[in-house]
């Protein structure tokens, strides 16, 4: 099954004190090689939202077939400095499957057990 994940979170104005020199050296030194170690098993884009929403700045859509390595990448940003430090903060996580009925509908049809 695919899994997709939405991932809402929030620059904090530490993170908007930086210039933008700082802020791009933060994201390439500790989030950018996070992304990349679980970029097999995890897809992700990136979505600015502070202009259409007041609670969140952006939120990420990532999607994979292994929830253990979305959980061990959350669990590796939440040691970066831009998260340790409150430059981020995350928001709340939707969590849906990809066409589930579809697969739920052809477990049905094959006659496999899905209790």
């Amino acid at each position: 099954m695919t899994y997709g994940i939405v991932l809402t979170y929030t620059v904090t104005p530490r993170w908007l004190a930086l210039s933008r020199e700082q802020r791009n050296a933060m994201r390439a030194a500790h989030l950018e090689p996070v992304f990349a170690a679980y970029a097999d098993r995890v897809t992700a884009r990136f979505f600015d939202a502070e202009a259409f929403h007041g609670r969140i700045s952006d939120f990420a859509v990532l999607e994979t077939e292994d929830l253990g390595a979305y959980y061990f990448l959350i669990e590796a940003l939440r040691d970066t400095p831009v998260i340790a430090e409150g430059y981020l903060t995350f928001g709340e996580v939707f969590l849906g499957v990809e066409d589930g009925f579809a697969a739920y509908e052809r477990a049905l049809a094959s006659g496999a057990d899905t209790r």
